[in-house]
């Protein structure tokens, strides 16, 4: 497939800037892969598309103040996005200057500063002079999106951030989850829906544009992942009494099909750089929570190799047509695949 193929229009003005006035005030469109059916819903309505028995798996990665804004020691402005904390006083990043800053150049933060070290493509390796997370604590900023356009603010650290997040390492959000509260969970837990939990740190390179005009060409920034024991048994019980695994998210999605690449569910600790377009196949999730996703992206790939690229297409042009909010900040789709792409191919 061609990467012309993943393009969609999409007026700026649908490009969710804030967050809605509370979690779950959103609308989430429903689409049945099978069939191409589509239905307007209410997040909250989303009750009554689980089942009892049914397995949600949420992403408790914890997003970290990842962005610092300051000055080489020339005097021109730098912007710093941290893409892995490494060591204790060393990270990778991605940095924006007006030149390329060259090895041993000092980027000034406000209570720290970092050197260059080196490069790897095109992250940056630097080396601060206190702990970085201290560094992130002092001077970082919440590393909204790029099409986000608009500086941070107090509401991004509460809101860009799931109210399951325990694990600091992401550098952005799992944005399905950010519908939830805390009172829905409940309310699921109550109606039967057993949940569990794994980790895959979110780096930057999920907005990265996918460049390659043949997609089997690209290749994905590798992200950190763990899936402990516990959630392979969840997944085995929900098997047995005929339950769903219902995904909540992109990354969830990915991290479970890496840890089955090999047929059967596993747990995993290390990385997965596991780029899913049509032709793969899926083996353990049933259904799925996404947000939309940003033409030509990796992640419009994922949920068209999920439910089909004509079917997702066509809800997107409904969604633009029903003026839906679109990305991070924006409403949500609940999926269901479409056999045919799930079942009949391999990668």
């Amino acid at each position: 497939m061609q990467l012309a193929d993943f393009e969609y229009d999409l007026p700026e003005s649908l490009i969710a800037q804030k967050p809605p006035d509370r979690r779950g005030a959103s609308r989430l469109l429903c689409l049945d892969g099978a069939s191409g059916e589509l239905s307007d819903r209410q997040f909250p309505d989303i009750r009554d598309l689980l089942q009892s028995g049914d397995l949600l798996v949420l992403n408790d990665t914890r997003v970290i103040p990842a962005r610092l804004l300051g000055n080489k020691e020339s005097g021109g402005r730098c912007e710093v996005l941290i893409e892995r904390v490494t060591c204790t006083e060393r990270a990778t990043a991605q940095v924006r200057a007006s030149k390329s800053p060259p090895t041993g150049t000092r980027l000034l933060f406000k209570h720290c500063h970092a050197v260059v070290e080196g490069r790897d493509g095109d992250l940056f390796r630097l080396r601060f002079d206190r702990e970085v997370m201290d560094c992130l604590a002092a001077d970082g900023h919440v590393p909204l999106p790029p099409y986000i356009q608009r500086a941070d603010q107090a509401l991004d650290i509460e809101r860009y951030q799931t109210v399951y997040a325990d694990r600091p390492g992401a550098v952005a959000a799992p944005t399905a989850g950010l519908h939830f509260d805390q009172a829905m969970l409940d309310r699921l837990a109550d109606d039967g829906i057993e949940q569990t939990r794994l980790t895959l740190h979110v780096g930057a390179g999920t907005f990265q544009p996918v460049r390659s005009e043949n997609i089997q060409n690209h290749r994905l920034h590798a992200e950190r992942v763990e899936i402990p024991d516990q959630v392979c048994e969840a997944v085995r019980r929900t098997r047995e009494r005929g339950g769903r695994v219902i995904a909540v998210g992109t990354t969830v999605v990915r991290s479970l099909e890496s840890a089955a690449a090999n047929g059967e569910l596993q747990p995993m600790h290390g990385e997965t750089d596991l780029f899913i377009y049509p032709g793969f196949r899926f083996r353990v999730v049933d259904a799925m929570l996404t947000n939309f996703h940003l033409p030509r992206s990796s992640l419009l790939m994922l949920v068209s190799a999920y439910a089909g690229r004509d079917a997702i297409l066509a809800a997107y042009r409904h969604a633009v047509d029903n003026r839906s909010r679109f990305f991070s900040y924006g409403d949500a789709m609940f999926i269901y695949p479409d056999p045919n792409a799930r079942l009949d191919h391999e990668i």
